[in-house]
């Protein structure tokens, strides 16, 4: 999946998370690189409970039998890189700080912070994304422990980004065989959790592997032996932080809670190889990954099974779509993500304290969350070019140009700056946002008037046909993140241009209770097919699996459709297994001339056999075959000119067959239009 290309970047390529037992080591030792106890205050203590904390503008509902040692954690990677950009830090009324000390003061008990093998070319300039080594972990490391915080060691055994969609092999590793991998695998591990241990670093948990769904350091479970392989690998990794660290917890770290069945295999084939860790972790991105009532479903299956502890490892949120350094962000407006909450500082605040409830009250054996890179900021906002500078020479944006020498098709051509800034906990000029203070609230609560934050976005599909109808009423989103009905001004709407301009996409903005509100529509040919885009589930389709393979359903993922927010969906684990029709009969079709259409993309399916066709009385008489490629990259079979006779039955659909393992793919806009003579 080409998760960086066109600054969609860095985020199912992210990391995990910890919990607070007895560590390694503890030193006294003043940390290189943060502020001298003097230029903060000589008498300042430690407040990782983050008690005292309060708020006159953010609403905050109290999690509920909440553990002491419940772990509130943060990514923090790349403050060194920042920093050295020019990057600084500020408290709440605008005081200079070293940002970990913000943390600790705000309920920050754990620091969270990724090693790459070597993210250097031969000349030594670094691939960028906080050019995380050991060196930089150490630093982190001192700092984060000066504060009163642990650390999460979260190895991804790659010189750069580990992530579902990639998982290379370290340089140095390339030529060797898996046993000579595992023994390298081991002493990297040991030496680099000693060299943490050695500079007084609190170290609480190790993460063996980045989102390792199916592939780690090179070896992947599509090839023969792969999980035994990639558990033989963590195996390795596993013992060396028992040796070196024997009170830190071991975690192992998976992305896509929302492929329920992906979580099943991985905790099964953990257990079946014998892998020796503690914390079963899951990103949850809410815009990407599926509901928390599914999150909370697969993590208390996994803990249940197998007597792990869960938690999530990576989530974040925006405050904002605006862009702050002239690189694009992962996540904006437009209605192309689910955005279950505004981007508000009160929504991102409340998308923390539903996953902290979440893993503290409805799943079992949840110890924790953390919140990816929540310090990664913009280092500058005059010019592209300004930053730019800095992003080469430090590391401080996600990739430098340096990288495609290791990572070609991705940081080769989309390096650039932070497209996380949005999702930070501070604002450009580094100030600590009042979102930040979720960590602490969420302990008592923080009660204010409820008012209305923002407005719900509204999508519309609309035929080109029909009569174009804006509500009237559209739901204002209060901080509690409750919906209260109010009635919307729409702006500038050009309804003839509407109907006259074809198939096209419209955003309209009007005004709602002194807010600004948003209408996403989609103008559409008029289609003769039932629940064309499956908006309404499996109404009008009928699917036939032609093979046993694990999922064929509808899917309500807007980041995965066409059109809307449902798609028809498929996976399956294990080599030609994928096989399935999905057609529907058509009725009351004027005789005529017709154009059919269905569109697919999915990924992983090796060899295929993919069509559009059309029956005509039971008989095959049209196919258009088509093919699946990479992620986001759409195919549309298209039937044309069909003639169709008034009485003969009809029925339209789409065959499937894939022979990978762990085959995948969505199926949307079955479209069958009239051809105008």
């Amino acid at each position: 999946m080409n998760i960086f290309k066109k600054a969609l970047i860095l985020t199912v390529a992210l990391l995990l998370a910890v919990t607070p037992l007895s560590s390694c080591n503890i030193s006294d030792e003043n940390p290189d690189g943060a502020p001298e106890r003097s230029e903060i205050n000589s008498t300042w203590k430690p407040n990782v409970t983050g008690l005292g904390v309060s708020s006159n503008s953010l609403y905050v509902e109290k999690v509920e039998n909440l553990p002491d040692d419940f772990i509130m954690g943060m990514d923090a990677s790349c403050v060194p890189s920042l920093e050295a950009s020019g990057v600084k830090y500020y408290d709440y009324d605008g005081t200079k700080k070293d940002v970990y000390e913000i943390l600790a003061d705000n309920g920050i008990n754990y620091i969270r912070v990724r090693i790459w093998n070597d993210p250097f070319d031969a000349d030594g300039n670094g691939y960028g994304g906080g050019n995380c080594d050991i060196d930089n972990a150490v630093e982190i490391g001192k700092r984060a422990t000066k504060y009163g915080m642990k650390l999460l060691v979260n190895f991804h055994y790659s010189d750069f980004w580990a992530d579902p969609a990639k998982q290379m092999v370290p340089k140095a590793w390339k030529s060797m065989n898996i046993d000579e991998k595992s023994e390298a695998l081991y002493q990297y591990t040991k030496e680099c959790l000693q060299k943490l241990v050695d500079a007084g670093v609190d170290v609480g948990m190790v993460q063996i592997g980045n989102e390792t769904n199916g592939a780690m350091c090179g070896e992947t479970s599509a090839n023969l032996g792969g999980w035994k392989k990639i558990t033989q690998l963590m195996s390795a990794g596993s013992r060396a932080v028992r040796e070196v660290c024997p009170n830190a917890l071991v975690a192992i770290h998976f992305a896509n809670p929302e492929k329920v069945t992906n979580y099943v295999s991985y905790s099964k084939n953990l257990d079946y190889y014998g892998v020796d860790y503690d914390v079963f972790a899951s990103s949850y991105y809410p815009f990407w990954h599926g509901t928390l009532e599914n999150l909370s479903e697969v993590l208390t299956s996994v803990a249940e099974t197998y007597g792990k502890k869960v938690m999530v490892a990576e989530t974040s949120y925006a405050f904002t779509a605006e862009n702050t350094d002239m690189y694009g962000n992962t996540i904006g407006d437009g209605g192309g993500i689910v955005k279950d909450y505004p981007f508000t500082l009160q929504g991102q605040a409340n998308l923390v304290r539903n996953v902290i409830d979440t893993v503290a009250n409805k799943i079992t054996n949840g110890i924790g969350v953390f919140y990816w890179e929540g310090t990664w900021i913009s280092v500058g906002n005059e010019s592209y070019e300004d930053n730019l500078a800095l992003w080469e020479k430090y590391g401080s944006g996600w990739a430098s140009s340096h990288a495609a020498e290791y990572d070609p098709n991705d940081a080769g051509q989309w390096y650039g700056g932070c497209a996380v800034d949005n999702q930070a906990f501070f604002d450009e000029k580094g100030k600590a946002l009042e979102s930040l203070k979720v960590f602490s609230l969420v302990k008592n609560g923080n009660t204010i008037e409820n008012k209305a934050d923002a407005i719900e976005d509204t999508n519309l599909i609309i035929d080109l046909n029909g009569e174009i109808n804006l509500p009237e009423c559209v739901n204002a989103i209060m901080l509690d993140n409750s919906k209260q009905e109010i009635p919307v001004e729409w702006h500038n709407v050009d309804k003839e241009a509407m109907k006259t301009g074809g198939v096209a996409k419209y955003t309209i903005y009007g005004t709602a209770g002194g807010m600004t509100a948003t209408c996403y529509v989609s103008m559409v040919e008029y289609n003769y097919l039932n629940n064309w885009s499956f908006e309404e589930g499996e109404s009008g389709w009928s699917a036939t699996a032609l093979k046993s393979f694990d999922e064929l359903k509808v899917e309500d993922k807007v980041t995965d459709s066409l059109t809307g927010t449902y798609h028809y969906h498929f996976w399956g684990a294990s080599a030609n297994a994928v096989e399935f029709t999905l057609e529907q009969e058509v009725k009351n079709l004027p005789a005529g001339k017709y154009n059919y259409s269905i569109s697919i993309m999915g990924g992983d399916c090796g060899e295929t056999d993919i069509y559009a066709y059309v029956k005509i009385n039971g008989e095959i008489v049209h196919k258009a075959a088509t093919t699946v490629t990479v992620y986001e990259e759409w195919h549309t079979a298209t039937v044309s000119n069909i003639e169709y006779t008034e009485g003969d039955s009809i029925v339209v659909g789409i065959y499937v067959k894939c022979a990978g393992p762990n085959a995948w793919g969505k199926i949307d806009d079955a479209m069958l239009n009239s051809v105008k003579e």
